[in-house]
């Protein structure tokens, strides 16, 4: 053994185990009580050992620009406009700059893996996805990142949009993304995004029916599109704010379409919180789409950061457990399963979204772990739980040391 997870907790068939984990290269060897091996040790002291933390929906190209943008109107539409101006002075060492950034916040609160949105246009054209490709190949060691192509300012309305975001696919991003609601012909760029996904055999990763009214939405054309496209469990779906506004029949109606098709929904809290309701004086709606029926009917969902200082969303440490633990406050979440499924929802489900076959604590699996300071998905939820250390493929890549309280001396 190179390595041992000494004293770790894990959650194994819904139970909790107090466990050693072996680790042989860049995989786990063995998983025991009282593992008799002589080598390294990493002790876990009884916390929550659980597989690395996955951020669905991330845009790195556009994170940290507050200071070069304004926000008065707190809009979807002015986060739009403020964005594409500034875009327009990015640069590859300036997007890498402040990508690298976030990526390191990230990697610091326990995120392994990670798919992030790169916008392609013609006023842009390939400066951000080359900037967040060398980003990539840089931080291998710590995470892995998937770059999805994304048109950001429209597609059928934007010529030159497409030829460069199949130019991304060509160059090994693997997922595409859609902006309906921000295309003038919105139906028309779903048909193009999914002919263009089974051209490239691409993931698809939409954001979809962000606004305050339930006019307009899109996400019963997009499952029916994946069914006819036979991409059931390849595409999701993110902020879907308008679901939120359904009364209880039509939400149930929509998320068993959702599951039969094999639709994902991504919940992105901080921003909807922060874009949603603008037009409201008094009871102001939340934007944000409740998980728990949604899992309930069997659809697979995650909970994402989706942008960081931003004018999308002003807030961001990288923490997907902050996330977590803001989606539970705003969806009254408090069971104590439905806590641990908000856990769930930034690792296993989350793992399914992006259809990673070598994900979870099983030997022979991938030693990309993480050390929670918690006794359970519960607490690690209820308390925010730092995360105190984490292993890529084998090798340690962050450590933090908990605080200490100073008593007087009498």
């Amino acid at each position: 053994m190179d390595l041992v997870i000494r004293d770790a907790c894990i959650l194994d068939s819904g139970q909790l185990r107090r466990v050693d984990i072996g680790i042989q290269g860049a995989a786990i060897a063995a998983i025991s009580p009282d593992l008799a091996v002589d080598a390294p040790e990493l002790k876990a002291e009884g916390c929550l050992v659980v597989a690395g933390l996955i951020e669905t929906h991330i845009h790195l190209d556009k994170t940290c620009i507050l200071e070069r943008c304004r926000i008065e109107e707190g809009t979807v539409a002015e986060a739009v406009r403020e964005t594409a101006a500034a875009k327009r002075n990015f640069t590859v060492e300036d997007v890498y700059a402040r990508g690298k950034r976030t990526l390191e916040r990230c990697i610091a609160q326990g995120t392994t893996r990670m798919r992030t949105h790169v916008e392609l246009d013609p006023g842009i054209g390939m400066t951000g996805l080359e900037a967040i490709e060398q980003l990539a190949r840089d931080y291998a060691w710590a995470i892995d990142v998937e770059l999805c192509v994304f048109p950001q300012e429209g597609l059928t309305n934007n010529p030159g949009t497409e030829e460069l975001l199949i130019e991304g696919l060509r160059r090994g991003a693997r997922t595409i993304g859609a902006v309906p609601y921000f295309d003038t012909d919105p139906r028309g760029q779903i048909d193009r995004i999914f002919a263009i996904a089974r051209e490239f055999d691409a993931e698809i990763d939409m954001h979809l029916d962000l606004a305050e009214t339930t006019d307009g939405m899109q996400i019963e054309y997009v499952c029916r599109k994946t069914e006819e496209y036979g991409w059931g469990g390849r595409v999701a779906v993110g902020h879907v704010t308008q679901m939120s506004l359904l009364a209880p029949e039509r939400f149930g109606a929509i998320a068993a379409q959702l599951a039969r098709a094999g639709v994902a929904v991504t919940i992105l809290p901080s921003t909807d919180l922060h874009l949603m309701g603008r037009s409201h004086d008094h009871a102001v709606p939340r934007g944000v789409v409740p998980a728990e029926p949604l899992r309930r009917a069997g659809v697979t969902c995650s909970i994402s950061t989706n942008n960081v200082l931003n004018p999308f969303t002003p807030y961001g440490d990288g923490s997907l457990i902050r996330m977590a633990n803001l989606y539970a406050n705003v969806c009254h979440v408090s069971r104590p399963s439905d806590l641990a499924g908000c856990l769930d929802m930034i690792t296993g489900a989350a793992a399914r979204l992006m259809r990673l076959e070598d994900y979870g604590i099983a030997v022979g699996g991938l030693a990309d772990l993480v050390c929670l300071d918690a006794n359970s998905p519960t607490e690690a939820i209820a308390t925010l739980a730092p995360s105190l250390w984490g292993i890529k493929r084998g090798r340690p890549s962050f450590t933090r040391s908990r605080p200490q309280l100073h008593r007087p001396e009498n």
